[in-house]
């Protein structure tokens, strides 16, 4: 009874002692797991704040891409002489002039379209003499070019290309007979051929074996006088008007045109338009002229000094002047304008 007894207790002890040791040792893996995953959890926990707060200062936003570029300049050029008492004589005089470019250029990996905007306007005033004008000038360029090899400076381009003027214009003194007006006259070039744009070079040159000019004289006072080549008005004996000047007169030939931009020394750039056009139909060989020759001198971001040259020969332009008070007309001749001018330019 006692050996049983004995025998039972040890058993108790036996159930007892092996269900605490294993509940020991299962809390004890548990904590060894929980130990050692608590720095893990630590760290993520200390990470999570960093990285949402990395997160938001690395945010970056990207603005959308765009082919197209521009340019706009305005400026404007003063010059001023001023006598008091001067013994050797002179003339007071001032003399402004206005102008602005406005570009904006499309260009893809093979197109490119580049379009452009040009005005001048100057006038000077002597003293004890009416107001002159100087300069006037209004452009419209648009070139659209597209190119089979991006690696090629050549397009096959189409331009077209227009020009007028504001205000009349005089043979002074004689300010009662206008020689010029707004749209009398006024050029469109329009024509198919090839352009090569050298970027690096800051050059274009352009050959179009196509192209059409139209000179435009909408006044007719002018049209009836055949002014800048357009069909003059036909008149009897007596003078009496029998068929009126056209307006317009078209012809078809043959163009180059070179742009050319380069600063030759430091703060001074050099820019040259030329223009060369030919008539197939009308005494083909005879090349009207345009040259455009700007000399800039750089002062500051905003002040610049300009030397210009401008040089027109178009043999269906007959020069004008006055004798003896009376306007006579001559053949063509070289027109020649220069100027000199300090000035602001304002660049946006």
């Amino acid at each position: 009874m006692k050996i049983r007894l004995y025998l039972l207790l040890l058993l108790t002890f036996s159930v007892t002692y092996n269900s605490f040791s294993q509940t020991k040792v299962k809390d004890s893996i548990q904590l060894s797991i929980y130990d050692t995953l608590r720095p893990a959890k630590i760290l993520l926990a200390a990470v999570k704040p960093m990285s949402q707060k990395l997160k938001i200062q690395t945010k970056t936003h990207f603005l959308p891409f765009s082919h197209w570029s521009n340019k706009n300049t305005l400026g404007f050029d003063i010059s001023e002489v001023a006598f008091f008492n001067w013994n050797a004589g002179g003339t007071t005089s001032i003399s402004g002039l206005l102008k602005g470019q406005f570009t904006k250029n499309y260009t893809n990996l093979n197109a490119n379209w580049s379009n452009e905007l040009i005005f001048r306007y100057g006038v000077n005033k002597q003293d004890g003499q009416d107001m002159k004008k100087t300069d006037d000038a209004l452009q419209i360029n648009s070139t659209f070019g597209y190119r089979h090899n991006p690696k090629s400076n050549w397009f096959h381009s189409a331009k077209f290309n227009f020009s007028t003027q504001f205000t009349n214009g005089y043979a002074y003194p004689n300010t009662t007979r206008a020689i010029s007006k707004p749209f009398a006259p006024a050029y469109i070039f329009l024509g198919m051929g090839a352009e090569n744009i050298n970027k690096e070079k800051n050059r274009t040159l352009y050959i179009s074996p196509f192209t059409f000019k139209t000179t435009l004289v909408l006044d007719q006072t002018l049209a009836n006088q055949g002014a800048f080549g357009v069909p003059k008005a036909i008149y009897d004996e007596d003078k009496n008007l029998i068929t009126e000047g056209k307006k317009a007169r078209t012809e078809f030939g043959f163009l180059i045109t070179n742009k050319y931009k380069k600063e030759v020394v430091k703060n001074v750039i050099l820019e040259n338009r030329l223009s060369l056009y030919s008539d197939y139909l009308n005494h083909f060989g005879n090349v009207d002229v345009n040259c455009d020759l700007q000399v800039e001198l750089v002062v500051n971001q905003y002040v610049r000094a300009n030397i210009g040259a401008h040089v027109i020969y178009d043999d269906d332009i007959k020069s004008k002047k006055e004798v003896a008070g009376v306007q006579v007309t001559e053949g063509p001749k070289a027109q020649v304008r220069q100027a000199i001018g300090v000035g602001l330019q304002y660049v946006f």
